[in-house]
């Protein structure tokens, strides 16, 4: 199993230490630094930021929203990092959710799985660099009656292959993106439901593409926080505003899809409650809500040793890059956590 690094948004208070900490998982050998975009900072700048002190470390968005570019854009933006970084760029996409999509980007919020796969099928006809032509419910290309040609990719980018992964948590979303990706994002990953919750979506897609799961990553993204095994408890605390704000305020009450992810893991009343208490401004509520076994389930927490044990857990579900989100108030805090990570998958016989 290897390990990758999660920056989340530039934005969010620790960009002054986010550089260092992408350059100490480069000396450790991570494999690959994520970033994010919702509607504040671009992933593409900061991981041409990130690539361009870096050497080993593969630079992957997580995600390119689907709404905010076309898909030709795309592929641009995806071909030009695999050729400055020197071939070390994965593609994640995903549709965002409703709320920014249509309140940030102004594209509609529908049919997001036929969306997601008209917009693979022509981010990988761009990047293998054929003409482009494509006739689909939502993409069209050349426009029929106007001056448009078929174009082709003039950049190359450094591999044949560039990595696509999509970001999914439905069990549709999980069965199609098995079938037409290279990998999945997760997110609130719990070792203990990731077969019934995950795993075994993504393996029917692959069945139906005639593949198997060989080759195919799974790649959760888990926030880390190192401290005693009897203060586990309070490092949970740490994570409460973070699960609130997506089991009870990302997308909307119908349409929270994180929300749901935690009633298919059994806390349907809970999960209830939570979104009750934070849409309606009780976010301090919503966050003492989440029972602690909630947050145990879907971060790493305390010791080295109990770290490891959790990644075994990972390992064995069917995990093949563990994402990490070091946590840390401090610099010196992060990238200790970074490197209680490499320590943990080691003890741990994964690395």
């Amino acid at each position: 199993m290897r390990l990758g690094i999660n920056l989340g948004y530039w934005g969010a208070g620790m960009d002054s230490d986010n550089l260092a900490v992408a350059q100490e998982a480069d000396r450790l050998g991570y494999s690959v630094c994520w970033a994010a975009e919702a509607y504040g900072s671009d992933a593409p700048s900061v991981l041409s930021w990130v690539a361009a002190q870096t050497e080993r470390i593969d630079i992957g968005s997580a995600i390119f929203q689907i709404p905010a570019r076309t898909p030709a854009m795309t592929a641009m933006t995806a071909a030009t990092l695999d050729s400055l970084s020197g071939g070390r760029f994965r593609l994640g996409l995903g549709v965002s959710g409703p709320q920014v999509s249509e309140g940030w980007y102004g594209v509609k919020f529908d049919k997001p799985l036929a969306r997601t796969r008209e917009y693979v099928d022509i981010v990988r006809k761009a990047m293998s660099r054929e003409r482009l032509s494509y006739e689909g419910q939502h993409w069209t290309l050349p426009l029929p009656g106007g001056p448009g040609k078929p174009l082709k990719l003039t950049v190359h980018p450094q591999r044949e292959h560039i990595p696509l992964y999509v970001a999914a948590i439905g069990p549709k979303n999980l069965e199609q993106t098995g079938e037409i990706a290279d990998g999945a994002l997760l997110i609130f990953p719990s070792a203990d439901h990731l077969e019934e919750t995950a795993i075994s979506h993504l393996r029917a897609g692959r069945e139906k593409a005639g593949k198997t799961m060989d080759g195919f990553d799974v790649c959760p993204t888990l926030p880390l926080a190192l401290g005693e095994d009897k203060d586990v408890s309070a490092l949970a605390d740490m994570f409460r505003p973070y699960t609130a704000l997506y089991v009870g305020g990302m997308g909307s009450r119908k349409q929270n899809f994180y929300n749901k992810l935690a009633q298919r893991m059994g806390y349907e009343k809970e999960a209830a409650e939570i979104q009750d208490k934070y849409l309606s401004g009780d976010k301090d509520g919503a966050a003492a809500a989440i029972p602690e076994r909630l947050i145990d389930q879907t971060t790493l927490l305390g010791s080295v040793e109990r770290i490891a044990e959790r990644m075994q857990a990972y390992a064995a579900a069917g995990v093949t890059t563990l994402t990490l989100a070091p946590a840390g108030f401090t610099l010196d805090e992060r990238v200790a956590a970074l490197r209680a990570g490499t320590e943990a998958l080691e003890r741990a016989g994964l690395a």
